[in-house]
């Protein structure tokens, strides 16, 4: 018998003016959805410290205090906040994946961070492609940020924002056959539209992977909108977006969205709906045809640097042997360059 999960999917209220409040928001959910008997717990988009809503009505110019006050109160990795999720996620014993504003030195990334149900950071990823306006405030993730995890609940590969619409994304995750796939967005803007993309999206994204979909949006308050925005023009793009929902394999709702509020959406996943739908549509199995249509993957991870050599050298200009003696007691040697070229040595 296929085993079943409970899943938690969190629309949450973020604090928009400390530091730590939406982290103590964080961890009350992750209680509150413990007590539920939820063994999956997912949070929206950079929920912590919050959303940069002010980037998408703000100009550059006029957006650079609210870009520093950003910097201050980002996550970085480990830390503090890292700490405390972790201790909660161990606590109750339940999986947790949480967005973050990380810093990283200078740069500012849209990061999703994966503990399994030990508090072990099991994933840590950083969205690849900031959209539009996000541009100006985050930088690029890598490759290796396409990886699959296993956990208590399963296999579970994670997506942020509109990375979910790329299908080679998408693809990339469902060829390490991947169970549960978690989506956030940021909610509280851009409108009913939004909220009717993110919908259609994430329903069609369980169909053609059959897997289940666990989907987290954020809400601001009135209030919180105001504070953002005086324009009561820009204020109507930091409205409506908000769709939490639990998907099945099958493309359907297994409960009612949350479109409105705060809330936690609770489900149970029956893993045979994954076989069922595969056995119709297997998207990297029977349904494929790798010698007509396949994905070229890079998951190395980047660095700023590249070392010529693994060991520092004496000098820019070096010979040394790279293979033992011969009979005649002759090693071959190559010549190493500055420039990081190489050739037989004569």
């Amino acid at each position: 018998m296929a085993k079943k999960v409970r899943a938690a999917a969190v629309q949450l209220n973020p604090d928009l003016d400390t530091a730590t409040g939406t982290v103590d928001r964080v961890l009350a959910a992750i209680a509150d959805a413990a007590a539920q008997g939820a063994e999956l717990v997912v949070f929206p988009e950079t929920v912590v410290p919050y959303y940069p809503y002010f980037s998408f009505v703000q100009p550059p110019m006029m957006s650079g205090g609210e870009h520093m006050r950003l910097y201050d109160n980002a996550v970085v990795v480990p830390g503090p906040v890292t700490d405390a999720v972790s201790a909660a996620a161990r606590r109750h014993g339940v999986v947790v994946m949480l967005g973050v504003n990380e810093r990283d030195h200078g740069s500012l990334y849209c990061t999703q961070l994966l503990w399994d149900a030990d508090g072990t950071l099991v994933l840590h990823r950083r969205k690849t492609v900031p959209t539009f306006h996000e541009r100006m405030i985050w930088g690029r993730g890598d490759g290796s940020g396409f990886t699959v995890v296993d956990t208590e609940v399963g296999r579970i590969g994670a997506l942020a924002c509109w990375e979910n619409f790329n299908p080679l994304n998408r693809y990339a995750l469902q060829a390490q056959h991947e169970e549960i796939h978690l989506a956030h967005f940021p909610g509280s803007l851009v409108g009913q539209l939004f909220a009717d993309q993110v919908e259609t999206l994430i329903r069609h994204q369980a169909a053609e992977g059959a897997s289940f979909v666990v989907c987290a949006t954020a809400w601001l308050t009135e209030d919180q909108i105001a504070k953002v925005s005086p324009d009561e023009g820009l204020r109507r793009g930091l409205r409506g977006g908000c769709m939490t929902a639990i998907i099945s394999p099958e493309g359907q709702h297994i409960v009612e969205p949350i479109t409105e509020g705060e809330g936690i959406l609770v489900a149970d996943l029956d893993f045979n709906l994954i076989t069922k739908r595969k056995r119709m549509f297997d998207s990297v199995g029977h349904y494929s045809r790798p010698e007509l249509v396949s994905l070229l993957l890079n998951d190395t991870k980047t660095s700023p640097v590249h070392r010529a050599f693994p060991t520092p050298k004496a000098s820019a200009y070096e010979v040394e042997s790279l293979a033992p003696a011969d009979d005649n007691g002759s090693a071959p040697v190559v010549e190493h360059n500055g420039n990081g070229t190489t050739k037989a040595a004569v």
